[in-house]
């Protein structure tokens, strides 16, 4: 592992695609109600806003100081696929070094995701990057440093995003768990205003694989979609988008009995309690059934003939089809006017955000699989 933080890390340079979503009329944003709330949130929020003030700053003397980038960084990192236990901070990993193409990002927040447990554990190691590794995939912060070829960002710019085009296949060494990281511009978006770096950072991963795969499944005006596991990260992008963005005519969900109302206030039509009853042997049928939870074999029981089943993790029993995330900043620009409007509101685990000192144990309790929307690692360090 001491190889490896002693040296610097490039990555490698992806397109993005074109715009497809409509643009919604500006409205002030809101805050999702959660089911319960954490006492420590408004600390760990005035923490970070002072962490980026100086970046903020319209001070000339301020921004220069803001932008000095050190040799060293704090990082967590893993030599070995495991458990959470793996994971080791790293006082003095190098700063990741910056392609003509990218940006430098000072990493403000972080989230976790299911891929990210997944692969610490090992579980796509013959396509995963080389060991050791710095986790995370979700990144909000401010750009420190540009390379030659960026064009739409400059020093200052608060963004966020999804930092390895395809998770699965080569995803970066050097990820968001650390003070910086290094991105590719067309991977990233303008943060959006009226929402903080926390709630950005939980962003990137859910939101896209809940518009792309709402997408791909040709969801539409007029049709009706089922969401399972719609209190999660995913599930609960996937119910606002279907409804806002897409047009959906009827949205149904699945949670426990202490999340149903929180599927209401998402926007859900029909909140379907999964400890109470089970949702494969009530008479509706859908159009779209979008699976974030692995039940792939019983949604394909709820689909009308014709429709299409999104399955993100577990097997896949036809008409069902396996979806993964691709990384796009184009889609996050479109995506930020919902945001700003508050249409489409971030949910953020109630029980963070963690401290980057908790990175171990926010693993660990992202991995019990109860966490409400995302999990989150903010103010870093």
């Amino acid at each position: 592992m001491q190889a490896f933080l002693s040296s610097s890390i490039p990555a490698t340079s992806y397109p993005r695609s074109s715009s497809f979503l409509p643009q919604p009329p500006p409205q002030a944003p809101a805050r999702l109600a959660l089911p319960s709330s954490a006492p420590s949130r408004a600390a760990a929020v005035a923490r970070r806003d002072r962490c980026v003030a100086a970046s903020a700053s319209s001070s000339p003397a301020a921004t220069a100081a803001a932008m000095e980038v050190p040799a060293t960084m704090k990082a967590w990192a893993h030599d070995a696929y495991g458990d959470a236990s793996v994971l080791k901070l790293v006082e003095a990993a190098a700063v990741p070094a910056v392609g003509e193409d990218q940006v430098l990002v000072r990493v403000v927040a972080a989230a976790l995701n299911p891929v990210d447990a997944k692969r610490r554990a090992g579980k796509f190691q013959a396509t995963d990057s080389p060991l050791p590794t710095v986790p995370g995939y979700d990144v909000a912060g401010v750009v420190v440093k540009v390379g030659g070829q960026v064009e739409g960002l400059k020093e200052g710019d608060e963004v966020y995003g999804m930092i390895s085009e395809k998770p699965l296949e080569g995803p970066k060494q050097s990820g968001s768990l650390a003070e910086y990281t290094a991105v590719e511009e067309k991977l990233l978006a303008r943060k959006p205003k009226g929402i903080d770096f926390v709630q950005a950072a939980g962003l990137p991963v859910a939101i896209l694989t809940a518009s792309q795969g709402l997408e791909k499944a040709g969801m539409a005006a007029g049709k009706s979609v089922l969401v399972l596991g719609g209190a999660g990260g995913v599930g609960s992008l996937a119910i606002q988008l279907a409804k806002q963005v897409y047009g959906a005519s009827k949205v149904a969900a699945t949670a426990s009995t202490k999340k149903i109302e929180l599927l209401k206030r998402l926007g859900a039509d029909v909140a379907i309690d999964y400890t109470k009853e089970n949702f494969e042997e009530l008479p509706d049928k859908y159009d779209v059934v979008f699976d974030a939870v692995g039940q792939g074999d019983k949604a394909v029981k709820v689909v009308k003939e014709g429709g299409s089943v999104v399955v993100l993790t577990g097997a896949v029993t036809p008409p069902g089809f396996r979806f993964v995330v691709t990384s796009n900043g184009s889609t996050l620009e479109e995506l930020n006017p919902y945001l700003e409007s508050g249409k489409v509101k971030p949910l953020v685990d109630p029980q963070g955000p963690f401290p980057f000192s908790k990175v171990v144990e926010a693993f660990s309790y992202l991995e019990t699989g109860r966490a409400t929307g995302k999990v989150v690692i903010s103010p870093i360090p």
